[in-house]
């Protein structure tokens, strides 16, 4: 007799009831709420400031082109002359240490020489694509 009730308490105990699967459920759904957002916040600024630090460095790139070739690449020629020789006397590159990146939206850098802000323009157009935006949209640029 004794071995039956010992058996019956033990498979009441194998698992979870629904009512406290649900409350655990909610719990979690809650802090999801309440987290989330918070962490997705700051993964925007985080873009924005990663595209700032890679326009500085892709800045430092052109200054050395600059240094041995005597001018900064043409709007025709682009980023890529850091990477790849187009032909220029003087080159003396590679002058990034890794391929051309692309900004954290994983879209090319727009390039233009002569600038209309200076002796080049260098820029992204943030998460939108689009010129302008706030916040995550904004543009991020080398004469700012």
């Amino acid at each position: 007799m004794e071995n039956r009730v010992e058996k019956k308490r033990a498979m009441n105990h194998k698992g979870f009831t629904l009512i406290e699967l649900l409350v655990v459920m909610v719990i979690l759904g809650l802090l999801a709420a309440l987290v989330g957002p918070r962490l997705f916040g700051h993964v925007g600024a985080a873009n924005q400031k990663a595209a700032k630090t890679q326009i500085e460095m892709l800045g430092s790139a052109l200054d050395a082109f600059r240094l041995d070739v005597g001018r900064y690449p043409t709007t025709a020629e682009g980023l890529a002359a850091l990477d790849t020789n187009p032909g220029i006397e003087g080159w003396n590159g590679p002058y990034l240490k890794k391929a051309l990146p692309n900004d954290p939206w994983k879209r090319p850098y727009q390039y233009q020489c002569p600038g209309t802000h200076g002796e080049y323009d260098l820029l992204s157009y943030g998460a939108d694509g689009a010129p302008g935006g706030d916040g995550e949209n904004k543009d991020v640029d080398s004469w700012e």
